[in-house]
């Protein structure tokens, strides 16, 4: 794992580890974090400690490492930095209710897509998708909605097919803000068996009307329309 970042040490160490306790299946013992992270024993076990001391790293009886709860009141917090959150979530029930998928929002951030919203499917099979997760942006529908792709603008939708995971695929729609600059993605997600591998024939015209009550909620439409115009 590349535990050069931010060209700060000690920062970027602690980022790694942390990014692998997220990426686990579970807790993680000592060895298994070294393992995952490619620093040695020492450093993990220092750096692990440390991050325990700040609540951001907790460790179980057996001395597995697992996220602290801290890590969830900076995420509100996080969270709560982004009105627009709170805006679409509305917007995002409903989607989700209409399709019966998971369904997601994102912002792009540097060179990543951030997972900012996710709300999963009541089906036993359905993709889950963290909140907080940061995903490539050259791999699923979001990502090319969020890069601007001009056929995903034109058409108001993208999809995508196994492109990030197998036997998952997609739908996401731009959300666009006054000056017609993309802010966010809107996105189902499910299983191919039920999205089928024409999921935009199926959802597209749901998300595209999810981005738009989003922009709406997010006062982004008003922005756009001129004088004795109508949303």
């Amino acid at each position: 794992m590349d535990t050069t970042v931010s060209g700060v040490g000690v920062v970027d160490k602690a980022a790694t580890l942390l990014s692998a306790l997220e990426d686990a299946a579970g807790p993680l013992a000592l060895s298994e974090l070294v393992a995952a992270t490619g620093l040695s024993r020492a450093t993990t076990h220092r750096l692990g400690v440390a991050l325990e001391a700040h609540g951001l790293v907790r460790r179980h009886d057996d001395g597995r490492f697992a996220l602290g709860l801290r890590l969830v009141g900076l995420g509100r917090a996080a969270s709560d930095g982004l009105p627009l959150v709170e805006a679409a979530h509305p917007a995002l029930e409903a989607l989700r209710d209409e399709t019966g998928e998971s369904v997601q929002l994102y912002v792009r951030e540097g060179g990543e897509r951030v997972c900012v919203a996710s709300l999963e499917s009541l089906h036993g099979l359905r993709t889950i998708v963290r909140l907080g997760a940061a995903l490539p942006l050259d791999r699923g529908s979001a990502g090319k909605v969020l890069q601007g792709e001009a056929a995903a603008l034109a058409r108001g939708w993208a999809e995508s097919v196994g492109e990030r995971e197998a036997g998952v695929a997609s739908v996401s729609a731009p959300v666009l803000d006054g000056d017609g600059r993309v802010r966010a993605a809107v996105g189902v997600s499910g299983p191919i068996e039920r999205t089928t591998r024409s999921p935009g024939r199926r959802y597209g015209a749901a998300v595209a009307r999810a981005a738009r009550a989003v922009e709406a909620a997010a006062g982004y439409r008003s922005r756009r329309l001129g004088p004795g115009q109508s949303g």
